[in-house]
């Protein structure tokens, strides 16, 4: 118990360090009294960084933020359900279905919706709208399944059947379309965070939030679940109803993630077992908090190593994520008999 309350302050002292620091460093550097008078509405020396701040950086952060909890959260949750350490938010085909809404619209439809559902929506709202319509449309799969099949490691495989499924529709779409338009998928594909506009913040936060509240209810379930199906079912817990209850709330976190940011890798896969090395514990009355935190930290902190210091190159957010969570992977598949998850 006096760990957890060594890791909170840290936790959120290196979420404020590196959100601030997000807000200061990019490919246009900002003094950070700067910052902090654009933040108070002081203007600034120059015009043009309260624009770069308070219209792309912040929002930037913010998604950031909430990004990397959602996915953590996401990957904490469907680890403990499927009790498999390498489960993540893409382990159901929920991430492929956003890929091939986007594919649909992007590859096939050249970007605009008017085709489609008569929609005068075009550009990067439909391709927001086409990930989200996609990824819940997979979620409305696994959730059918989850009804009529009882076994988890029926349901994962079936989970990952669906995703090769949509991959193949994608793998078609790609051969037939113009070099153009695969062009631009596959940069979509390599993700970001600055893909949420000034405008468009609310309801990513709202919709977030949301589900990392979700989350947070089902913290005794979680921890019933760790003793094995029988044992929670004799504490009381229903498997069934909660089953899909952790499945709603990992599809709409990722989902929403995967909507506004990309298929972003190895961060829900990695993160919680960074969470569970600093804890030594799979409480997730203290887990679950720690992993949210953990998982805002790591996103901010790739946020600000896709910059190239001293030049103005920007790298993809999946160039990145990989050096940090890949190691971690490595590292739990070779310590996996000495490392206790589910316990």
């Amino acid at each position: 118990m006096n760990r957890i309350f060594f890791f909170y302050p840290l936790l959120f002292f290196f979420l404020l360090i590196l959100f601030v620091g997000s807000l200061a460093y990019g490919a246009v550097s900002i003094p950070l009294g700067s910052v902090f008078d654009i933040l108070v509405g002081k203007e600034p020396e120059r015009i043009a960084w309260q624009n770069i701040v308070l219209q792309s950086r912040l929002p930037q952060a913010v998604t950031a933020m909430l990004a990397g909890a959602s996915l953590a959260v996401s990957g904490l949750l469907l680890q403990t359900l499927f009790r498999n350490p390498l489960a993540g938010p893409s382990i159901l085909g929920i991430s492929d279905g956003a890929n091939l809404g986007v594919a649909i619209v992007m590859l096939y439809f050249g970007g605009s919706l008017s085709q489609l559902a008569d929609l005068p929506v075009s550009g990067y709202p439909a391709i927001i709208f086409a990930a989200f319509i996609g990824a819940c449309a997979i979620l409305g799969v696994i959730l059918y399944f989850s009804s009529k099949v009882k076994n988890n490691v029926m349901l994962l495989i079936i989970g990952i059947m669906i995703g090769y499924l949509a991959s193949s529709v994608i793998s078609i779409l790609n051969f037939y379309a113009s070099t153009d338009k695969v062009h631009a998928y596959v940069m979509w594909g390599l993700g970001n965070f600055s893909g949420v506009s000034l405008g468009q913040l609310p309801f990513f936060i709202a919709c977030s939030l949301t589900g990392l509240f979700l989350s947070i209810l089902l913290i005794k379930p979680l921890n019933a679940l760790l003793l094995g199906e029988m044992y929670a079912a004799n504490l009381g817990i229903r498997i069934k109803r909660t089953r899909m209850f952790i499945l709603l709330c990992t599809g709409l976190l990722t989902a929403v993630t995967t909507a506004f940011c990309g298929p972003v890798s190895f961060i829900g896969l990695a993160v919680p077992h960074i969470a569970r090395l600093l804890l030594g514990s799979s409480n997730h009355k203290m887990l679950l908090p720690v992993t949210l935190l953990t998982g805002s930290c790591i996103a901010l902190l790739c946020n600000m190593l896709m910059v190239v210091p001293g030049t103005n190159t920007i790298l993809p957010l999946n160039a990145v994520t990989p050096l940090i969570g890949a190691p971690v992977i490595i590292y739990v598949i070779v310590n996996r008999k000495n490392i206790q998850y589910f316990n």
